[in-house]
């Protein structure tokens, strides 16, 4: 089966992604829009206290900062995750045309690694906030993880080799 161009591996993993971005979409408006209510009733937890039972109803007193802050935090994490979808939809893209040392997925792929390295800090501080905001409770963890921070580097390495890729396209081109 071949890598490259229409009806490849390529093509059938942009199908993938594209199907992933959307789904990404509905799910972070999904999450903006429990999080606006989480916020929204952390203010005033009594409009629902008729509503829900009373542990319910003292858990959002006790928890809604905490839980609008995880939430919005869940949200910013997905929307990273969808802009990275969004630039592998392109690089594909380019793959599917034969043309994957394209100049524009050198900034593509350096976008991506600025983003994952954002996801891993936006980790460590949710973490924290949830920690500060639950009071000590059992939060998430945000320890230091290498496989993340390998991945980084691994995507900026990809990068220089696809500046490289197309550095030398671009000498072939002028060769006569």
């Amino acid at each position: 089966m071949r890598a490259l161009g229409p009806g490849s591996v390529s093509s059938f993993l942009k199908i993938i992604l594209d199907v992933s971005y959307y789904a990404l979409w509905v799910w972070v408006s999904f999450l903006a829009l429990v999080t606006v209510l989480v916020l929204l009733l952390s203010f005033n937890p009594d409009l629902l206290a008729s509503m829900l039972p009373a542990e319910a109803a003292g858990m959002l007193r006790k928890y809604g900062a905490g839980a609008a802050v995880a939430l919005g935090g869940w949200a910013l994490m997905s929307g990273g995750w969808m802009a990275i979808v969004e630039r592998l939809r392109k690089i594909f893209a380019t793959m599917i045309l034969g043309d994957p040392f394209h100049p524009d997925n050198v900034r593509r792929l350096r976008v991506m690694g600025v983003v994952l390295a954002c996801l891993e800090i936006g980790r460590y501080v949710l973490s924290a906030l949830t920690r500060i905001l639950v009071g000590g409770e059992k939060a998430s963890e945000g320890s230091f993880t290498l496989t993340a921070w390998f991945s980084v580097l691994v995507v900026f390495v990809l990068a220089e080799v696809f500046r490289e890729g197309a550095r030398l396209r671009r000498e072939a081109e002028l060769t006569i």
